[in-house]
């Protein structure tokens, strides 16, 4: 009934910090609705990646959060810190998409407006004959 969700990585190449390791993308109706409704917190290194987007509320949410406005390049076009509950952050018309991110993220990886990120899904090194003993 339900997709697996999909999750992405998240890296600031300008700053060369990393703002999550296990975003989660919301890139159907259903998901983007839901977002991060029902939940008590966001998990350090986790997020969320409304596809599309260029604005987002925080109205029925239980936490504050980060909000990051990227163009369809993956540059940052818009910042948002500590966005508290039963927020509404206005359309950005540069942004393509929202990177929902625990409180301080920003912060801490430096982030600015014209950083270059890179958002690519996790894959685990698959062994190979070459890496077996023996």
């Amino acid at each position: 009934m339900f997709r697996e969700t999909r999750q992405v990585f998240v890296y600031n190449k300008t700053k060369e910090t990393f703002l999550a390791f296990r975003v989660s993308v919301a890139d159907s109706m259903l998901s983007r609705l839901i977002g991060l409704l029902g939940r008590r917190a966001l998990k350090p290194d986790s997020g969320v990646w409304i596809v599309p987007g260029n604005s987002i509320h925080t109205i029925g949410m239980l936490f504050t959060l980060d909000a990051v406005l990227i163009d369809k390049d993956f540059k940052v076009v818009g910042l948002r810190e500590l966005v508290r509950p039963f927020s509404v952050i206005p359309p950005n018309f540069r942004a393509e998409s929202v990177i929902e991110l625990p409180a301080h993220t920003i912060f801490k990886s430096r982030t600015t407006v014209g950083d270059q990120l890179l958002i690519e899904r996790y894959e685990p090194k698959q062994p190979t004959a070459s890496d077996s003993p023996g």
